[in-house]
C-alpha cells in the first residue's frame, strides 16, 4: 500500500531544504532544538538566511552559532559542519537551484508580496512582470529539485490579496504548483487554538508531489476518498490540527482556471474578477485541499482538548528581570505615555494643513496572563510607551522597588488608576520570554542587543506548529484509508 512513498520515506531520513531561515524556527520544528544530536527522523541539509535591508546578518550569524557551523575556506559567505550540514548567507535570488542538494522537504516561511504576472510580449517564451520575486525563487526551486513536499508558511491575509482581486495571490501560487506536478492542502488558525502560548495567526500550505503520492491522487479522483475527508481526517494538516466535524455534502468548490487553456497569467488577470468593477470576497476559506486544478475548501472550527499554555505560563520570575523592562511611573501617565496610548480616544488631529477626528478603542492593559499572548510584533523590543507591545503585572523585588522608586507618590497614583495591588507593578516581555511565546529554547537569539532580539522573534514563527506536521509526515506512507 502506498509503496512508492514507502519507498522513499520507509525508516529513511527525510532530508530537509530551509529557505528563509531566520535563525531556524522551521528547522527547530524538524530537528528539535540545536543541542539535538539525533537527526534520525529529519535532517536539514541545507539552509539560506539573507537579509537585504541591513548590512549586519543579525539572523545569519544566530543561525551558525546556534548549529556551529564554521566559515567555508572556499567561499565566506557560506558555513558548514560537513557536507550534509550547510548554511548560505547570499541573496537566494543569486542562487542557481543547482547548488541546492536534493532533498524530500523544501520548507520556508515567505514573503507575502504581489504575485501577479504578464504574458511576455511575444506570448510565447514564459511569463514576465512577477512581482512576488521570492515567490518565484520558490518556484524555480521546486520545478528543479522536485522535493516530495513543499511546507510553507505565510500571514493569513495571503488568501485574501490583494484587495482590489480578493484571492489573486494565492490563486497564482497554488495554479503554479498544480503546473509543477503538486496537489496542495492548507489550513489558516491561530497557534494559541491548538495549545500554543501565542495567538499567532498563520497560513500553513503543504504541497505534495503528485507522482510519489499517486495511490493518493488516484483515490480522491475516484472520490474513493473524498476532498471532505482529506480536510477532515486525512491529510496531513487534518491529523496535526484536528477540527469539528462537518458536512462532508456540499463542500465549496471551484476550478483555479475558468478555462482549461487559462495560463499564469490568464488567472493573474481574471480570477475572482468579472469585469464589472465589483470588488469580491475572497472564495478561499480556512482550509481547503487543490487537486488537478479544482479547489475544495470550508471554515472550520478547532477540536482540541489536550494542554494550553498561557502568557503567565512563560514568564521569568522577578528577581531575574532587568531593570530596564520595568515601566518607569513617569512613563504611564505622561502625555502620550503607556496609559494614553493603550486607551480609548476620540480627538481632533493635524497632518500638515489637513484636520481631522481621530477615533480607536482600547487595548487589553495590561495584558492577561490567564490568555495566550497576543501576536508579537516586530516593535516588541525597546523602553517606548506603544500600543502594542505586551505589558505584564509582576511583583517586583525589594532592590527593584528601590531603583525605581516604585513607592513614590507618583507611583502610588498610578497603581490607582490601573487598580493595582500595592505589591504589583507593570513591566514589558524580555528576549527569552518573547522566545517562549515562539516555542524557541531559552536564549536562543542571544548575541544581539534587546531590540533586535524582539525583532527576530517578532519575524518569527511558532515552532510548535511544525514539531507538529513534522510528527505526522512520516504517518503518510501508512496511507489514508485506500484498499
Amino acid at each position: 500500500m502506498l509503496s512508492s512513498l514507502t519507498l522513499v520515506l520507509g525508516k529513511q531520513t527525510m532530508r530537509v531544504v530551509e529557505l528563509f531561515a531566520g535563525v531556524g524556527g522551521f528547522r527547530i520544528g524538524f530537528e528539535g532544538p540545536p543541542n539535538n544530536s539525533k537527526r534520525e527522523r529529519f535532517r536539514v541539509v541545507w539552509s539560506n538566511q539573507w537579509e537585504p535591508s541591513t548590512k549586519k546578518q543579525h539572523a545569519a550569524e544566530i543561525y551558525v552559532s546556534q548549529w556551529n557551523l564554521k566559515r567555508s575556506e572556499q567561499d565566506s559567505d557560506v558555513y558548514t559542519n560537513g557536507i550534509d550540514d550547510v548554511f548560505v548567507n547570499k541573496d537566494i535570488t543569486q542562487i542557481s537551484a543547482s547548488e541546492i542538494p536534493d532533498h524530500e522537504i523544501l520548507c520556508g516561511g515567505f514573503p507575502c508580496q504581489d504575485y501577479s504576472v504578464a504574458k511576455t510580449a511575444n506570448k510565447a517564451t514564459g511569463l514576465e512582470g512577477k512581482k512576488g520575486v521570492l515567490w518565484w525563487d520558490i518556484h524555480r526551486i521546486i520545478k528543479e529539485k522536485k522535493p516530495i513536499f513543499a511546507l510553507l508558511e505565510n500571514v493569513d491575509r495571503l488568501q485574501k490579496s490583494p484587495t482590489t482581486q480578493r484571492g489573486r495571490d494565492f490563486a497564482v501560487m497554488l495554479a503554479s504548483l498544480d503546473d509543477l506536478g503538486y496537489m496542495v492542502e492548507w489550513r489558516s488558525f491561530a497557534a494559541s487554538e491548538y495549545g500554543m502560548p501565542q495567538r499567532r495567526s498563520r497560513v500553513y500550505i503543504l504541497a505534495y508531489r503528485r507522482d510519489k503520492h499517486s495511490q493518493i491522487v488516484e483515490s480522491m479522483e475516484s472520490r474513493y476518498v473524498s476532498p471532505e475527508e482529506w480536510i477532515r481526517n486525512d491529510g496531513i494538516l487534518a491529523k496535526s490540527f484536528p477540527i469539528k466535524d462537518f458536512t462532508t455534502f456540499g463542500l465549496p468548490s471551484f476550478p483555479l482556471r475558468s478555462k482549461s487553456s487559462d495560463d499564469l497569467a490568464d488567472i493573474s488577470i481574471n480570477f475572482n474578477d468579472r469585469g464589472d468593477g465589483i470588488k469580491r470576497k475572497s472564495p478561499f476559506m480556512d482550509a481547503g485541499l487543490m487537486i488537478d486544478g479544482m479547489v475544495f475548501n470550508t471554515d472550520y472550527k478547532p477540536d482540541y482538548h489536550g494542554d494550553r499554555t498561557l502568557l503567565g505560563d512563560v514568564l521569568i520570575q522577578p528577581r531575574y528581570v532587568p531593570d530596564e523592562f520595568i515601566i518607569p511611573a513617569y512613563d504611564l501617565i505622561r502625555e502620550k505615555g503607556w496609559i494614553y496610548l493603550k486607551g480609548a480616544k476620540k480627538e481632533k488631529r493635524i497632518r500638515g494643513t489637513f484636520e481631522y477626528n481621530y477615533s480607536e478603542g482600547p487595548v487589553g492593559f495590561p495584558d492577561s496572563l490567564i490568555k495566550p499572548s497576543r501576536t508579537i510584533i516586530t516593535g516588541e523590543g525597546g523602553a517606548g510607551p506603544s500600543r502594542f507591545k505586551h505589558v505584564v503585572v509582576f511583583k517586583p523585588t525589594k532592590k527593584q522597588i528601590k531603583n525605581l522608586e516604585l513607592n513614590s507618590t507618583m507611583s502610588n497614583d498610578v497603581r490607582g488608576r490601573l487598580k493595582l495591588k500595592k505589591s504589583e507593578w507593570l513591566r514589558r516581555l524580555t528576549p527569552v520570554e518573547l522566545e517562549r511565546l515562539n516555542m524557541f529554547p531559552d536564549n536562543h537569539t542571544l548575541g544581539v542587543t534587546d531590540g533586535k532580539r524582539a525583532f527576530i522573534m517578532g519575524n518569527g514563527l511558532v515552532t510548535g506548529v511544525i514539531s507538529s506536521i513534522a510528527n505526522q509526515l512520516p504517518q503518510i506512507s501508512n496511507g489514508p484509508n485506500i484498499s
